[in-house]
């Protein structure tokens, strides 16, 4: 039950990025932006994207002239907007997903300079605080592989639906 305590979540969150170092705190604010951009997309498909559709499907139903080039060009336009609206800021999800397994390559980088500049320093070379150094370097990679992976598995997500949705979409509006 302790780990329901909002006091004891913030005291392991805290030790966890002392343990793991500055850059968990960018891969902290890369994971917020993340999850940010992931749930405005399944906000969108959840709430906005069917009005859009149907009131774009009511404009072309309510059009007499559907055959001529014009009315071509206005359907290619309508797929062209629920395409545009359904693919927003999935590309900075795949960049934000791209970036955080550099970041936690860069966090082990920074951590191993620590590691042999106390080593050093020290004139020690103890396997035992390799050991610990090593551990404490590696933390970074860590969170940046589990946000890329939860990134990746919920990007690809939204790419399929996004392609899916505007296909349909294309199919809806018969000349």
């Amino acid at each position: 039950m302790e780990y329901l305590n909002p006091v004891f979540a913030l005291n392991s969150i805290q030790q966890f990025l002392t343990t793991g170092g500055s850059v968990l705190v960018g891969i902290m604010v890369l994971a917020f932006f993340l999850s940010s951009f992931i749930l405005e997309r399944l906000a969108y498909f959840t709430l906005a994207h069917r009005p859009l559709v149907k009131r774009l499907k009511n404009e072309w139903d309510n059009r007499e002239d559907k055959t001529s080039w014009r009315g071509r060009a206005i359907r290619d336009e309508m797929i062209s907007e629920v395409k545009n609206r359904a693919d927003q800021n999935i590309s900075i999800i795949k960049t934000l997903v791209a970036a955080a397994p550099l970041l936690g390559l860069l966090g082990t980088v920074t951590g191993m300079i620590q590691v042999f500049d106390v080593m050093a320093l020290s004139g020690a070379s103890s396997a035992r605080d390799m050991a610990g150094g090593v551990f404490k370097a590696t933390i970074p990679t860590m969170a940046g592989m589990t946000v890329a992976i939860f990134g990746l598995l919920l990007s690809t997500y939204l790419e399929r639906k996004s392609r899916r949705e505007a296909a349909k979409f294309a199919d809806l509006l018969r000349l």
